[in-house]
This record gives C-alpha cells, sequence and structure tokens, in this order.
C-alpha cells in the first residue's frame, strides 16, 4: 500500500537561516561542474562561457573589501563589475554553468531563481534580506527576467546593495539585461532602473540549440478520475501526495511561496484529482512557483482532468507572463510522463 499524504495539511513555518538553508541547486544540478558540461563544437560561445565562468569563479572567494576601504574608495569605479550574466535561449545549459560556479565557490552561497528571490523579500522584508545576503560571497539568480514594475526596482535595488557589500552576482536569462521588461509593462518608464541592473553584470552570450527538444515524446492522454484511482492505489515507489487540484490552489494561497520547496520534503510523487484550467492570474503565477518546485525535485505527477497544455487560458498564454506560462507547461508535462511510467 503506498504511504499517502496531502499537501493541503502542509504549512511549513521557516526561521530565516531555514529559508537561506534551501537556496541550493536542484538535484537535477546536484553534482555537476564545469568539467561536466559539454560545449558543442559548432558553437564556440559555449566553450567561451565556460572560460569566463572559470575566470570569474576564481575571483568569488577573494577576500571582500572592508567598510573603510569602500568608504573611502566608493568614488573609484572597480576594475571589474560584480556579476556575470549568461543570456542565451531554453536549454543550452546556463543552469548546468551556473551550478557548477556555486558548487565551485567554497565560501556562503546561494543559489535560487528569480521567483524565490523576490518571494524571499516578501517573506523577510526588503532590508532583512539585503542584511542577511550581505554576508555571502556569492549570489546566483537563476531564470532573471523582469514582469512588472515591482519586481524592476526591487531587484535593481537589491543587486546594487550585493554588489556594493562586495558580493559577487550571477544570473542566468533569455533576455539581456538592458532588455528586461520588454514587452511586459512600460520597461521605458523604468530605464534608469534597467540600467543600474544591466550596470552590475558582463554579460555572456551562449548559443545553442535547445537540447530537451530532441525526440521528447509526446504529453500523455487525460486521465479520468477512476483511472487516476487506479493508479494511487497501485502506486508503490514511496510517499504520495494525493490532493484535490482546487483544493490544492486555495490552500496554496495561504502558504507563502518561499515555503513551498519545503512543502515537498520527503514528497516522492503527487497525484492530483480533477485538474481543471486555471482562470485567475494571482492563483496561476503561485501555482508556477509550485510547478518550478516540483521539477526542481523531479517529482512524477499523476493527475486527472484537463492535461497540462491547457492549464491556463488563451489569454496568459500570450500575455506578459507568458514565459514563465510555457516553462511551466513544459516542466509539467515532462513530469507527467514521468508519472505514466511511475503508474504503469
Amino acid at each position: 500500500m503506498p504511504v499517502i499524504e496531502h499537501l493541503t495539511e502542509r504549512s511549513p513555518r521557516l526561521s530565516v537561516d531555514e529559508l537561506l538553508g534551501g537556496f541550493y541547486p536542484s538535484p537535477r544540478f546536484g553534482e555537476v561542474s564545469f568539467d561536466t558540461y559539454r560545449p558543442d563544437p559548432q558553437q564556440p560561445s559555449q566553450s567561451a562561457a565556460v572560460s569566463k565562468l572559470r575566470d570569474f569563479a576564481a575571483t568569488v572567494d577573494e577576500p571582500k573589501p572592508s567598510g573603510l576601504r569602500r568608504f573611502f574608495g566608493g568614488a573609484k569605479k572597480p576594475e571589474t563589475r560584480a556579476g556575470i550574466y549568461l543570456d542565451g535561449g531554453f536549454g543550452v545549459g546556463k543552469t548546468h554553468l551556473l551550478a557548477s560556479l556555486w558548487h565551485a565557490s567554497s565560501g556562503l552561497k546561494a543559489f535560487g531563481t528569480f521567483v524565490e528571490y523576490t518571494n524571499l523579500v516578501g517573506a523577510l522584508s526588503f532590508r532583512k534580506t539585503v542584511d542577511a545576503l550581505s554576508g555571502y560571497s556569492l549570489v546566483c539568480i537563476d531564470e532573471f527576467e523582469l514582469d512588472d514594475p515591482g519586481d524592476t526596482v526591487l531587484m535593481s535595488r537589491l543587486m546594487r546593495e550585493l554588489a556594493d557589500a562586495g558580493v559577487k552576482l550571477a544570473a542566468t536569462s533569455n533576455t539581456l539585461p538592458g532588455s528586461l521588461g520588454d514587452g511586459r509593462f512600460a520597461a521605458q518608464d523604468f530605464q534608469r532602473e534597467i540600467q543600474v541592473l544591466a550596470d552590475q553584470f558582463e554579460v555572456a552570450r551562449i548559443d545553442g540549440e535547445d537540447f530537451r527538444h530532441r525526440g521528447l515524446p509526446q504529453a500523455p492522454d487525460a486521465m479520468d478520475d477512476a483511472g487516476l484511482r487506479e493508479r494511487v492505489a497501485s502506486y508503490a515507489g514511496g510517499v504520495l501526495a494525493e490532493d484535490d487540484f482546487g483544493a490544492l490552489l486555495r490552500h496554496l494561497s495561504d502558504v507563502h511561496p518561499s515555503r513551498y520547496r519545503q512543502m515537498l520534503d520527503g514528497i516522492d510523487a503527487v497525484a492530483w484529482h480533477n485538474v481543471e484550467t486555471i482562470t485567475e492570474q494571482a492563483v496561476a503565477l503561485r501555482f508556477v512557483v509550485l510547478a518550478d518546485r516540483l521539477y526542481d525535485r523531479d517529482v512524477p505527477i499523476m493527475a486527472s482532468g484537463t492535461t497540462f497544455d491547457h492549464l491556463f487560458t488563451e489569454e496568459m498564454m500570450h500575455g506578459g507572463y507568458m514565459k514563465k506560462y510555457y516553462r511551466a507547461v513544459s516542466r509539467l508535462t515532462a513530469l507527467a510522463r514521468q508519472g505514466s511510467d511511475v503508474a504503469s
């Protein structure tokens, strides 16, 4: 018999140290290194990016300038920028390289997605987040993107203050720093903040083919609820979190997104009954965070109801957050394929 739990009964309460303790690469990138990255010989920018990151890694563990030195030397522009920014399309290995940089550094370090850092500020407050991360030697930000003006101002201030504190920064994105926010909001009204962000980074472009699109199988067919219950009953893979989809969405509104990672502790697979299209933007964005955390942990999904390619409305899939929703659909579909294999 499977061990059944329910995410709707989990509401983790975490201290600041416990929250920060969750900022590390997912198990998918738990043991990667620069040596395990395989540059495409047809894409010289990939080898060049590895070389730049190796050089950057050598600077991460250098002693930070003292407070007095920063004060008296504040007018002098540093010879190198505080951060490195990996710009490239989907699936060219940017996260692999960012995690390799994290593993190559020995001091205090943090690794999280852009959304996780904005959620951290929401959970702790801006000042407490700055105070906590200023003691780090390296802060890695995966999937850097600006979707709204609030994030633009927030991350501009955060990056500037961390750079001023001597923290090294590294980020990945599929948008150049100076073009962040284009097409999502009135970015021209926030050019000062966007330029402050861009000024923190040296850009390393990574070209290449999306390796994740090579030979992927089709998404699994829709399942009715009776079929899902049969699969749940036959599951023998460890701890299964079984929930009604609507109840799960309501529960997520009561748990801060910064705690979704810990909400999944010990869960080996999930089963969702009666999945249906999400029609509210706030609900959809919360669910995207959960989808990312499930993907980080490689948790298979079994589900009845609507297939994940119809999880978000057409308006959402073509709106300002479309990149988030497309990524979520791709990841959820991959986990659903794994769920089909587990349950078969």
